[in-house]
């Protein structure tokens, strides 16, 4: 396991775990947030593979 030490905020950390999806690179870490199981499943589902750039897209298009 590595742990990366940052602040988050309390309100992210708030959130049910199921409605987050979380994305790393080398230089990011990006935390979508969902009003629902089945919206953050939706946006896994649909979004395998692809880079962040296209993910950023993708959530702001449907869930932005």
């Amino acid at each position: 396991m590595i742990c990366i030490p940052v602040e988050i905020p309390e309100e992210l950390c708030a959130i049910d775990d199921e409605l987050k999806a979380i994305y790393h690179s080398k230089d990011s870490v990006c935390i979508w947030v969902f009003k629902t199981r089945k919206d953050r499943n939706h946006f896994m589902e649909n979004t395998i593979g692809m880079s962040k750039e296209a993910r950023v897209e993708y959530y702001a298009k449907y869930f932005g």
